[in-house]
């Protein structure tokens, strides 16, 4: 099952690669389905992975001239420092077992994976939806005011530090229709924000977490190798029809797991 995990890691840089994210979504399962590392643990893996991977794919967009860095700064401030408090000091607040139903005890890890689970319907839904082609190429410069995207910004950080998402699904619906900014720019800046957030919110975690180093730096560079993989591939291969198919997978899979952890 581990190399199967490994391929996976993989898979989930190349589809970062081929359509800009989503594949950060299947992170968490990952770890937690074929690593068997524990959801809330995952989490805090998630985001050294996600943040690492997404960095680079940061940097590339950046040298393409394809990112704002003004919209970063205006989104990141409150999102990142959302996900900093998250971390540092609600998710080591959390008890293991939250309440019960009965004799059913519900505890922090099952509502962990079923809130993820739904988060994967989410995103599967922001990718198989047919997007609208009259999107404006010009920036909005009037748009970008950081009272305007406060909450916004906030609503981010919660999400990433409490499920180790990226929130890309979440973001770039943002940047276009918010900011009107174009397709390719709100990629590369989402993929900052997303860098900032979960690298940041990732140092909230030391000291409340053993980390597996080798573990996590092993993970981490396949899905990186995986990232220049679907990004030299990406040149070749239509990336709206994989993220249409993506998205599907997504699907089920979030249908799977909330299946899975509300039956067991």
């Amino acid at each position: 099952m581990e190399i199967i995990g490994y391929l996976a890691a993989a898979f989930i840089g190349i589809s970062l690669g081929l359509i800009g994210g989503g594949g950060s979504i299947m992170t968490m399962p990952v770890l937690v389905y074929m690593f068997g590392i524990s959801p809330i643990l995952a989490t805090s893996y998630s985001l050294f992975i996600v943040g690492s991977t997404s960095l680079l794919g940061a940097v590339n967009s950046y040298r393409k001239g394809q990112s704002n860095l003004k919209a970063a700064l205006y989104f990141g401030i409150p999102s990142v420092t959302t996900v900093f408090i998250t971390r540092k000091y609600i998710v080591p607040l959390i008890p293991e077992n939250l309440f019960s139903i009965g004799d059913y005890i519900i505890g922090s890890n099952l509502i962990t994976m079923v809130i993820f689970g739904i988060l994967m319907l989410m995103a599967s839904i922001s990718m198989i939806w047919p997007k609208q082609n009259n999107v404006p190429g010009d920036e909005c410069k009037d748009c970008l005011k950081f009272s305007k995207l406060l909450a916004y910004g906030i609503a981010i950080g919660l999400v990433t530090g409490m499920l180790g998402a990226g929130g890309g699904f979440l973001l770039i619906p943002a940047l276009i229709f918010l900011l009107k900014l174009p397709m390719k720019k709100a990629i590369g800046t989402s993929l900052l924000i997303i860098a900032l957030n979960s690298l940041i919110g990732f140092t909230g975690d030391l000291g409340h977490f053993n980390i597996n180093w080798r573990f996590l730096l092993m993970v981490t560079s396949i899905a990186i190798i995986g990232l220049f993989i679907g990004s030299w591939m990406s040149k070749m291969i239509s990336g709206e029809k994989l993220k249409n198919g993506f998205g599907w997978f997504v699907l089920v899979m979030g249908i799977y797991i909330i299946l899975k952890e509300i039956i067991s």
